[in-house]
């Protein structure tokens, strides 16, 4: 008898990164249900989109795509979300438009009962920087059971964030993943000590992996419903740390073309064998090996083909 897949939502903001190139299609939640999708789980996205063109394009674009779009609303008075992605030195810069229609997520009695009966959900910051959808994003996420893993993605984006909304997210859930260069921040909003090394001269790369750490250590002890803090480190890899044990992971060569979606991959996977109740190693080396496969990939959601999956996943378990 085949086992049942996996029900995981991706909710919060899909949107359009409008590039010198052209718009593709992303968000973080649009991103990791994609993702969580291809790795065999019944992947739900929970969004909102406009009623013009864009949306209608995000709606063809989802739907060859292993993820059930089925339950993202439509607004009729704001517009599909747009990020504008312009370039100083090499380096992006996001212009994020509001309002966009998942600013005004809307609880209904459809999303309740997907909520209730998810094994894993992961909702971020950004999404929540108006009181309408941060209001929905987390009545969801408290309706879930008790035995649902309930990500919460860090992805601060400036101004859309506060310590108070990290401080209500962290408050529900069970796993939390944040990149390097948000743990001092993070720490400093919570008005917590850690997760930084000493400012003075050059930081010593193991300082500030063991201040890493010890920040995570502290948010746990700061948040009894959390059970795992994730850590990305770029090229560096990632650590995971539980209250009784923590793994690091030094990264995998990988030749880097769009770094986008490369973390929402990452969180897919790590959700996927930590609902299959894999090791920290396991989980780690998921984590990296999916993250690397789309930072070596044109955009978050490239083709993926049967035999790259295979290879990833016999990798994975070898």
């Amino acid at each position: 008898m085949l086992k049942e897949p996996h029900l995981i939502l991706g909710l919060g903001e899909l949107l359009w990164d409008v590039l010198p190139l052209g718009p593709r299609l992303g968000g973080a939640p649009a991103n990791f249900a994609v993702m969580a999708g291809r790795l065999g789980n019944h992947a739900v996205l929970l969004s909102r989109i406009g009623r013009d063109d864009l949306g209608r394009l995000a709606v063809e674009q989802l739907d060859p795509l292993p993820v059930d779009a089925g339950f993202v609303e439509t607004d009729p008075k704001h517009e599909t979300g747009r990020v504008t992605v312009y370039f100083e030195d090499g380096q992006p810069r996001y212009t994020i438009h509001l309002p966009a229609a998942w600013d005004f997520l809307d609880l209904s009695d459809e999303w309740i009962r997907l909520a209730e009966r998810a094994d894993a959900i992961c909702f971020g910051s950004l999404a929540q920087r108006s009181a309408e959808s941060r209001q929905t994003i987390q009545t969801l996420a408290a309706q879930t059971a008790s035995k649902c893993v309930r990500v919460f993605d860090v992805n601060l984006r400036a101004p859309f964030y506060s310590g108070e909304v990290i401080q209500e997210s962290l408050e529900l859930a069970t796993v939390m993943k944040m990149n390097d260069a948000e743990v001092p921040l993070v720490m400093g909003l919570l008005g917590l000590p850690g997760g930084e090394a000493g400012r003075d001269g050059l930081k010593a790369e193991r300082d500030i992996e063991g201040a890493e750490r010890l920040g995570a250590e502290r948010l746990l002890s700061e948040f009894p419903t959390l059970q795992m803090v994730a850590i990305t480190r770029g090229a560096r890899g990632s650590v995971l740390v539980t209250r009784d044990e923590w793994h690091e992971h030094p990264g995998l060569p990988v030749k880097v073309v769009d770094t986008v979606g490369a973390g929402d991959a990452f969180t897919a996977a790590l959700t996927h064998y930590l609902l299959r109740g894999a090791d920290l190693a396991t989980l780690n080396e998921a984590g990296n090996r999916w993250g690397g496969w789309v930072a070596s990939q044109v955009g978050a959601m490239p083709a993926l083909h049967d035999e790259v999956r295979d290879g990833i996943e016999a990798a994975i378990e070898g």
